[in-house]
Parts: C-alpha cells; structure tokens; sequence
C-alpha cells in the first residue's frame, strides 16, 4: 500500500455539477452527488454513488485489478439496447484507509460510455 503524497497526489473532491453515464441512448447514471477523483497526471475521474446508478444494467465480471494507491478493484459489465459493453465500470468496496471516500463509488470508462457533466 502507498500513502499519496507530493509525487503522486490524489484528491477527491465532490463536483459541482450534475453527472449523466450513458451507454448508447439508454442512461446507466445519472448524480448530484458525484466525486471527482484526480491523480497524479492521469485525467480526473467521476465516482458515481452506486444508489445513483441502474444497478440491473451492471452484472460483476471476473476482472479484478490492483492500484498501490487505491486497492483492489472490481469490474462490471453494462448491458444497455441488447449490447454488452464488457468491463465498463470499476469499484473499490473496500479502498485503503486514504481513499475511502470513494468505497461502493462507481467509475466508468469513457471509452465504453459517455460521461457528461450537465
């Protein structure tokens, strides 16, 4: 486990702004109560809370990854208009202690779903 620090920041901060998650035209998310998640020079992340998000679109998949950072992460697939987009969203339910602000949050993958900020 890594601690964030000067040489590799991560901050977590709530978004002003309304999030919409989008695979295709159906909407898989939509919050208020979004965290955006910034590291290092990797490009910020919106963290959906998962009461936010159409859970009975979303099955587990076997991918699970590893962040020194952050801990391990799980994988859901997304299913919307009969199309799988596999591997589409990421969780960390049980993040290390320095992020736990986001354990349960959903993340997805902007280039398997549309993201917007509205």
């Amino acid at each position: 486990m890594k601690i964030p620090g000067p040489d590799h920041p991560i901050t977590i901060l709530p978004n002003p702004k309304r999030v919409r998650v989008s695979a295709g035209d159906v909407v898989i998310a939509e919050s208020a109560r979004a965290l955006t998640l910034r590291e290092a020079s990797y490009p910020a992340v919106q963290y959906i809370p998962r009461e936010d998000a159409d859970m009975t679109r979303l099955s587990r998949s076997e991918r699970t990854t590893h962040c020194p950072y952050k801990g391990d992460a799980n994988y859901f697939n997304v299913t919307a208009n009969g199309k799988a987009f596999d591997n589409a969203v990421w969780t960390y339910e049980t993040p290390f202690p320095a992020m736990t602000e986001i354990a349960g949050y959903l993340a997805f993958y902007p280039d398997k779903v549309r993201i917007e900020q509205i």
